[in-house]
């Protein structure tokens, strides 16, 4: 996806509302035909900044390019871009059919042409004979791809997508999710979602925008995000992170009560006070002490918890770690290790995915 200028560009955006700054010096590319995600908590400033790349709240200051054209000041109208809110925003006293021609018929286009492209659109979002039915006649879900229609319609450069499935449940979510996907790949639109949902975004984005506080924590692939966060809050946001505090020893070393563990490199000074990380499917659990595998440790089970796929276990009882630990085991590894709630074993924390971060109020 490599190009010699991205196809939206933004440099040193600010958004102030008042005295509230929403958004604090923003700058990132997009390349053409991608699927990036802006991923954070309420607040984090991602609507913001979906707005203001659609002229719909215009920056306090920096700059905004669309295929090499400055639009900071454009209004939306202006501006090539579809896009699909959380609530469909469909009209409700117009069919189907005239709610995806709406923006044709404003670019003026002939009706045997806004009836072809109709057409086409709805059997593309799999409702070919919805056409004559009203907004209210249809489910959450069909009216979600409606509103997708209508927004790809007029074939805009850019989609924007604002928390478009966050109001569906889960079975129609994680459906239209591959939907969506599947559709973005189809047309080759450069797409921006904007979401609150981790699992989303790690299933859809080919590059996810981690925000946090008006700024840009991390931009990375999913995979990326999820194996090296920058960050404490990129990694307790993106899936779950075991916490322990710990201070940095040797190059390569932490120490935690005491006991020295090998971790993933860092650039931290000895003596530093860290948080050392790790997910709960990377402790690794052991058929017996044999062998002692680096990093290991005896732990008893305080409490398991069944979850279809697989066992949530919470650990206690090694000496050097005074937090408890959340560990994920495969349902092979229950039944062939007989685990259950008061049994001991022994865990490894491989060195590879034991993540070192500063402790609060350190940078």
């Amino acid at each position: 996806m490599t190009q010699s200028r991205p196809y939206l560009r933004i440099d040193n955006l600010w958004k102030n509302f008042g005295d509230f700054v929403a958004l604090q010096d923003i700058s990132l590319s997009i390349d053409e035909g991608e699927f990036i995600c802006f991923l954070g908590p309420s607040g984090c400033g991602k609507t913001t900044l979906l707005r203001a790349i659609a002229g719909l709240d215009l920056q306090t200051s920096g700059r905004v390019e669309q295929a090499g054209q400055n639009i900071s000041t454009l209004p939306p109208s202006e501006r090539d871009f579809g896009i699909v809110f959380q609530s469909y925003a469909l009209f409700p006293n117009l069919t189907i059919t005239r709610n995806i021609a709406y923006g044709l018929e404003n670019e003026g286009r002939s009706k045997p042409a806004i009836a072809a492209r109709v057409t086409e659109l709805l059997e593309l979002v799999g409702l070919p004979d919805q056409g004559d039915k009203y907004p209210a006649q249809l489910s959450g879900g069909q009216q979600q791809r409606i509103a997708l229609a209508r927004a790809i319609a007029t074939d805009p450069g850019l989609l924007l997508l604002d928390e478009p499935l966050s109001a569906l449940d889960a079975k129609v979510r994680v459906f239209l999710r591959h939907e969506v996907k599947e559709l973005q790949r189809k047309l080759g639109i450069t797409t921006v979602m904007v979401t609150h949902d981790q699992e989303e975004a790690l299933s859809m984005a080919d590059r996810i925008v981690v925000m946090n506080h008006g700024t840009i924590e991390q931009v990375g692939t999913p995979l990326e995000i999820y194996r090296d966060p920058a960050s404490l809050f990129v990694a307790d946001f993106i899936g779950e992170m075991n916490q322990i505090t710990g201070r940095v020893g040797t190059r390569g070393t932490v120490t935690i009560g005491g006991r020295t563990l090998t971790c993933a490199h860092h650039e931290f000074t000895k003596g530093t006070d860290v948080i050392v990380a790790i997910r709960p499917e990377n402790i690794v659990p052991h058929e017996d002490a044999g062998g002692k595998p680096v990093n290991s440790f005896e732990v008893s089970i305080t409490e398991m918890e069944f979850l279809g796929t697989y066992w949530r276990a919470q650990l206690k009882g090694a000496s050097h770690v005074d937090q408890p630990l959340t560990t994920n085991f495969s349902i092979n590894a229950v039944r062939r290790m007989g685990l259950k709630t008061g049994r001991s074993l022994t865990i490894e924390l491989p060195p590879e995915s034991l993540r070192v971060f500063p402790a609060q109020g350190q940078s």
